[in-house]
């Protein structure tokens, strides 16, 4: 059975930090891109970061640029994202995702992902 489990997440004072987890089980996810994406209260679920199979290519969505950073460990097979100057908005369940292939130019799109975890709470307070 493939699983991603999330972890890390909690509360935190703004401008505070957290490094979330996500580790698979089930199968290796070495060769596929992985994902993070995040849901607040009544809106959508929304892109945050991805990283491809290797590391070697990382993307944000802009409102987390210079403040997250997407990594992983294959080795592990657990994806990371540190997260830094934490803003009240940054508040969401994070979930992070698997990806069939090692990377896609829709990496933003939730479709271009078939594993999902069940996300961990991040709770920014002002």
């Amino acid at each position: 059975q493939v699983q991603l489990v999330e972890s890390g997440g909690g509360l935190v004072q703004a401008g505070g930090s957290l490094r979330l987890s996500c580790a698979a089980s089930g199968r290796t996810f070495s060769s596929n891109a992985m994902g993070w994406f995040r849901q607040a209260p009544g809106k959508e679920r929304e892109f945050v970061s991805a990283i491809n199979w290797n590391g070697g290519r990382t993307v944000y969505a802009d409102s987390v640029k210079g403040r997250f950073t997407i990594s992983r460990d294959n080795a592990k097979n657990t994806v990371y994202l540190q997260m830094n100057s934490l803003k009240p908005e940054d508040t969401a369940v994070y979930s992070c995702a698997a990806s069939p292939r090692p990377f896609s130019s829709f990496y933003y799109q939730t479709e271009e992902y078939n594993y999902w975890g069940q996300g961990t709470q991040v709770t920014v307070s002002s």
